[in-house]
């Protein structure tokens, strides 16, 4: 059901796709059919690509003390919000407004991606990943992901590895 875009190109051009491409940043694209009954996105691209939950990652938003902070979380977990507010700096943290999110980020729920937000927020990348050679993180819109090196993803959003995982 993994379905890289033929002939090595890039898949669908999405301001995550742009910016990887314009700052040089290898990765592989991975499209693949979202259903629209789906509401758990992030267990539908790991089903979908065949993947372990444990390599997929969600992207999630939360406000520290005032700013939008992303998260950056297995599948196959939780986003443990009090560990963010600690990686961050702030004092707490609670999931932020999904319209105040998709204004923010550019994205809808369900796609979006860690990279090319229209406003950048300081991310941090769930220590985990860098357990594997490359993660899948959304591409930007629902049936697409991104393939790429965690040491990648965290320089491309400038941001940080911490344990922000809760099972």
């Amino acid at each position: 059901m993994t379905k890289p875009t033929a002939g090595g190109g890039r898949g669908p051009s999405t301001p995550a796709s742009v910016a990887l491409t314009a700052a040089g940043i290898p990765f592989t694209p991975h499209t693949y059919e979202h259903h629209d009954t789906a509401t758990n996105f992030g267990e539908e691209a790991a089903a979908e690509l065949g993947l372990s939950e444990e390599r997929v990652f969600k992207t999630l938003v939360a406000d520290a003390d005032g700013a939008l902070v992303v998260g950056v979380v297995p599948v196959s977990g939780r986003l443990d919000l009090k560990a963010l507010a600690a990686a961050v700096g702030a004092k707490k943290a609670s999931l932020a407004d999904p319209a105040l999110v998709e204004r923010r980020t550019g994205y809808v729920v369900g796609g979006i991606s860690p990279l090319g937000q229209k406003t950048a927020a300081t991310t941090v990348v769930d220590a985990s990943a860098a357990s594997f050679p490359s993660i899948f993180v959304s591409g930007g819109r629902r049936g697409f992901d991104i393939e790429i090196a965690p040491d990648d993803l965290v320089r491309a959003t400038g941001g940080s590895y911490g344990a922000i995982r809760r099972d």
